[in-house]
């Protein structure tokens, strides 16, 4: 069905769709084949706050090969509390005493306060200093 070349371009191209997917915590439910022809399907969830401009990334990096069809499948509850913080000493140990990653829970939700205009705990400076400037007047 394919000689090297073509299976190496496949594999690529393939390759590419799934780290599109890992970069928009999507995860892969079924890929198989298609019989009869060099058609590839894989069917995955993501979440949709992840889905906007999925298809012009997706394309972007497949070269045009990928065309992704989206649909609305169903809710899921995310199991992360967004407002998780390290309090143990075994999570001290581990992440410090401010960790530093990425709470998805909590960008979803700091998204959609901002979206709405509702207050988050952004806050735009964390430690300044006053700038100092040095000119040496000749």
């Amino acid at each position: 069905m394919f000689n090297n070349n073509e299976k190496s371009i496949f594999y690529k191209r393939v390759g590419k769709l799934y780290a599109a997917l890992g970069r928009r915590n999507g995860r892969v439910v079924a890929s198989d084949l298609q019989s009869g022809s060099s058609s590839f399907r894989v069917e995955a969830l993501m979440p949709v706050a992840e889905s906007f401009k999925f298809a012009l990334e997706l394309r972007t990096h497949t070269s045009g090969l990928a065309a992704p069809q989206m649909m609305f499948s169903h809710w899921e509850v995310i199991d992360i509390d967004p407002f998780w913080r390290p309090r143990t000493e075994e999570e001290y140990l581990q992440w410090g005493e401010k960790w530093d990653g990425v709470n998805k829970a909590k960008a979803y939700m700091d998204a959609v306060r901002t979206r709405k205009g509702l207050a988050t705990d952004k806050h735009l400076v964390q430690h300044a200093e006053k700038q100092r400037t040095l000119s040496k007047k000749k």
